[in-house]
């Protein structure tokens, strides 16, 4: 700062002296000196307080109000008119068709055919079949015939066959097969059992 103040100093007194064009520079007292060196220095200070940035004020925030949400209005309730004719329902007659409850007995009589049924073991090596047959016919006639002995009878229908086979291995085997009219041979093998025309094994 000291320096800054001489270079001043010294540039005003070489233009003071140049401006005179040869005449004789008037003498500055220390007192001229001194004051001229102190405008200056508060110059300069100005300056240097004018370029400092100022702080830029932050702008203002926005604030938030809470602004209800519409309510749903609710629509108004449908009204019948008591003199409209209004719709009845009646429930369809139930089915005929076998349900699990009622066919759950042996079927010891029925309106179709009967047919004449064998029974052919042939199950390797052999061993004693217990046979359980259950059969639906055409007119929704359901339940389990009586397979004792060699030979029985039985209704024309569908029948599902079940055998526990007792011997060296027991095991279970099934089938299913449709008999209609004349006699059938039923076979009971290891791995089925199938339904064959009543001249088995010699058709």
């Amino acid at each position: 700062m000291k320096q800054k103040l001489i270079l001043l100093v010294s540039i005003l007194t070489l233009l003071l002296s140049a401006c005179g064009g040869g005449q004789e520079a008037p003498t500055l007292s220390a007192g001229d000196v001194a004051g001229t060196a102190q405008a200056a220095a508060f110059t300069m200070i100005a300056q240097t307080q004018a370029a400092i940035p100022t702080e830029t004020p932050l702008p203002p925030t926005a604030t938030f109000t809470s602004t209800p949400l519409p309510t749903e209005t609710s629509s108004p309730t449908p009204t019948i008119d008591p003199l409209l004719p209004t719709a009845t329902f009646t429930l369809a007659p139930q089915s005929s068709a076998p349900t699990q409850d009622n066919c759950n007995k042996i079927l010891s009589e029925w309106s179709v055919p009967t047919i004449k049924i064998l029974v052919e073991n042939e199950t390797k090596p052999k061993g004693t079949i217990t046979l359980s047959l259950y059969v639906t016919t055409a007119q929704n006639e359901c339940g389990f015939i009586p397979a004792y002995g060699g030979s029985f009878s039985g209704p024309e229908g569908y029948y599902s066959a079940g055998a526990f086979v007792d011997g060296k291995k027991d095991f279970k085997t099934f089938g299913g097969f449709l008999l209609t009219g004349g006699s059938w041979t039923i076979v009971v093998r290891n791995d089925t059992i199938v339904a064959k025309g009543g001249c088995y094994p010699n058709c």
